[in-house]
């Protein structure tokens, strides 16, 4: 076997998480080299929607809302950064989030959320029939099925593709080595407990490894005999192309939504199979989306579907991320399991774990999130 020289830092995946992380260490002074089984930046993370959810400002008490707390506040600030060095919009917007019921039980969950957002600092508007049709005509179809619709203005997205570049370009100007087609076989150990990674014929080595390879993590875990509650969720989304926006904030119903990209393209999600590894869209799942979406904005009933596709979302069996150090071994970490919220808690996870990484206090408590608890 051959070993390439080695390197400080060595990141398996080149989702939002592993390119973040990539970042935030080169931009720390350290080399870094991330090794990606398929093309960068082209798996899980692609195929979200980029919704940025409100996050408390102030009272978070658990650390799942403290890690999204932080991610949220730095977004406005990387999305700034990335195109002030790549040239690249990401796409990043404040645009608001509109939060909808047309049943009793998602209303009630709507007012009891109410009392949420107040604690914690959440602008929040609550929007009369009247309202919403001035602000969002579009949705005026909706207006007789309605129980209530909440306005919050500090939700944000992003474009998902054009995050992904930008991070990318991102790494490769701050000298980060991204390594393409090269799957990781095998976790080795030696006998001090340092850990490396054997791709094909050759052995990676660094002084710090960090596996943020999403569910595909999962697998290389428990070739060492770790076991997690992280498993793959299926995850499909519809695009239709409009000529203008119809709508200009983000529309929520449940674990539904429609984002509105400033070009009149519209996205529709989504539903979630546990299905394995198995990332295609099926036509029930397509039709499920399709139906709703449809009776939330009628004139996509008319507008073209550009194209469909799947993801798979790194779920975990309590819903929060696996963040931390594995075991025994002295340099192995991991940052995988975001489930929905790769894109918008990957900001505060690169920083957390950049600090956990060099031995720095975190600024979050990362117990909750350690590896092998469930």
């Amino acid at each position: 076997m051959s070993a390439p020289p080695t390197t400080d830092v060595l990141i398996v995946g080149s989702g939002v998480i592993g390119l973040s992380l990539a970042w935030e260490l080169a931009q720390r002074g350290l080399r870094v080299r991330v090794l990606e089984s398929g093309q960068v930046g082209r798996a899980t993370s692609w195929a979200g929607a980029g919704i940025l959810p409100p996050a408390a400002k102030y009272g978070a008490n658990d650390a799942y809302d403290q890690l999204k707390s932080l991610s949220h506040a730095l977004h406005p600030d990387w999305a700034a950064r990335l195109q002030e060095e790549t040239g690249i919009d990401t796409g990043f917007q404040k645009c608001g989030g509109l939060y909808l019921a047309r049943t009793r039980a998602e209303a009630a969950t709507l007012v009891a959320s109410q009392f949420w957002w107040q604690e914690h600092g959440i602008e929040f508007h609550r929007w009369s029939p009247e309202e919403l049709m001035r602000h969002e005509p579009a949705l005026a179809a909706l207006v007789p099925q309605l129980k209530s619709a909440w306005f919050l203005p500090e939700e944000y997205q992003l474009r998902n593709p054009r995050h992904l570049k930008a991070l990318a370009a991102a790494c490769s100007l701050a000298g980060v080595e991204l390594i393409e087609e090269t799957p990781v076989d095998e976790v080795l150990i030696g006998p001090s407990g340092v850990a490396s990674l054997r791709a094909g014929d050759e052995v990676f080595q660094a002084d710090q490894l960090c596996l943020c390879s999403g569910p595909w993590a999962r697998m290389t875990l428990e070739q060492m005999g770790i076991s997690t509650g992280m498993m793959p969720v299926r995850g499909q989304i519809v695009m239709y192309r409009c000529q203008t926006p119809p709508i200009s904030r983000v529309v929520n119903e449940g674990n539904r939504y429609l984002v509105a990209r400033s070009d009149g393209r519209i996205l529709a999600g989504s539903i979630e199979e546990e299905v394995g590894f198995r990332i295609e869209t099926t036509s029930e799942g397509i039709r499920q989306i399709r139906d709703w979406a449809e009776g939330v904005l009628p004139l996509l009933q008319q507008t073209p579907v550009e194209k469909s596709w799947a993801g798979l979302r790194p779920g975990s069996f309590d819903g929060w991320p696996y963040m931390g150090k594995i075991g025994t071994t002295e340099n192995l970490f991991v940052a995988a399991g975001h489930y929905r919220a790769g894109i918008h808690l990957s900001c505060g996870t690169a920083v957390l774990m950049a600090d956990l990484m060099l031995g720095h206090p975190t600024s979050i408590d990362l117990n909750p999130f350690r590896p092998g608890r469930g």
